[in-house]
C-alpha cells in the first residue's frame, strides 16, 4: 500500500540505494540528490576520483559517508563485487539505478563491431547482470529499479545508430523485468532523457565548438527550446524510486522537453 505521506518522495530516507555511473552526469546528480533525500549510497563508477569529490559532496550535504564500489561493470567479477559488498556493508538492498552508460558515435557505415559491442556490453550487458544479481535482495524489500534510457530508445537518429539499439533495449528490458517482479512487488521503470548538460557528449567525439552547436540545436529539437538539465533527471529518478510511484511499473518516462513527441514539418 502507499504511504499516507503527502511528500512521499521522502520515503527515500533511510533507503539503500545502490547508484552506478555516479562519478559523473546523471549518476551523480542523482547520487547528490539521493543522499539529500536522507537514502543510504553505494556508488559505483569507473572514475575513482571522481567517485570520491562525489561523496565528499554528499557528506557535505549532512548525508551518511557513501559506500564506495568503484570498478568497470562489463567485469563479471566487479558486478558480483559490487553486489556483495553492498549487502555486506547494509544487509539489504531497496532500490537500484542502474546510470551507468556510454555514447558513441557512428553508423552502419562506420561502426565497427568492436565499437559496436563495447556500447551493448555497458549499456545492455552489465544492465541485465547486475539487476539479475540484485534481484533476489530488492525482492525481499519490495524495492524498485529505476534504469536511465533516452530518448533515443523510442525515436531514431542517424549517426549514433549502436548506442539507439542499446536503449531501446533498455526499455524493452524495463517493461519485461517489469512484468516478470510485479506479483513479487518490485517495481521497474526508466527514464528517457533528451539532451541533458553532461561531458557525455563530449567522451564521445564533440569538440567545444561542435558542442556548442549540439546545445543551440536543441532550441529547435526540443518543444521547450532547450537542453535539459542533470538535476531535472535525478528528480524524475528520485519519484520512480519512491512511494510517490506505488503504481507506477513498467513505464518509460520521457524527461526531454517534448522531444519523444516532436515531428519534422
Amino acid at each position: 500500500m502507499a504511504s499516507n505521506d503527502p511528500f512521499k518522495v521522502s520515503s527515500l530516507k533511510g533507503k539503500v540505494v545502490l547508484i552506478t555511473g555516479a562519478s559523473s552526469g546523471i549518476g551523480a546528480g542523482t547520487s547528490l540528490l539521493f543522499s539529500k533525500l536522507g537514502a543510504l549510497l553505494a556508488l559505483n563508477g569507473r572514475d575513482v576520483g571522481n567517485l570520491q569529490k562525489v561523496a565528499k559532496q554528499c557528506v557535505d550535504c549532512g548525508a551518511a559517508q557513501p559506500l564506495l564500489v568503484p570498478g568497470d561493470l562489463t567485469d563479471e567479477e566487479t558486478v558480483r563485487k559490487t553486489v556483495e559488498q553492498t549487502i555486506a556493508h547494509f544487509g539489504r538492498l531497496d532500490v537500484l539505478v542502474n546510470s551507468a552508460g556510454i555514447l558513441a558515435m557512428g553508423g552502419i557505415e562506420t561502426e565497427d563491431l568492436s565499437q559496436f559491442d563495447k556500447v551493448m556490453n555497458v549499456n545492455v550487458r552489465s544492465v541485465y547482470r547486475l539487476t539479475q544479481l540484485c534481484v533476489p535482495h530488492l525482492i525481499q524489500t519490495k524495492g524498485s529499479i529505476v534504469n536511465v534510457s533516452s530518448v533515443n530508445g523510442q525515436r531514431s537518429f542517424p549517426g549514433v545508430l549502436a548506442y539507439c539499439m542499446s536503449k531501446s533495449a533498455i526499455d524493452q528490458f524495463t517493461r519485461c523485468v517489469a512484468l516478470e517482479l510485479a506479483s513479487k512487488h518490485v517495481r521497474v521503470n526508466a527514464v528517457c532523457p533528451g539532451v541533458i548538460i553532461t561531458e557525455v557528449h563530449k567522451r564521445a567525439g564533440l569538440d567545444d565548438n561542435q558542442y556548442d552547436q549540439f546545445l543551440e540545436k536543441c532550441k529547435h529539437t526540443h518543444a521547450l527550446g532547450r537542453p535539459g538539465e542533470v538535476e531535472e533527471v535525478a528528480h524524475s529518478i528520485a519519484f520512480l524510486a519512491s512511494d510517490a510511484a506505488s503504481f507506477i511499473t513498467g513505464a518509460t518516462l520521457p524527461i526531454d522537453g517534448g522531444r519523444h513527441a516532436m515531428c519534422p514539418r
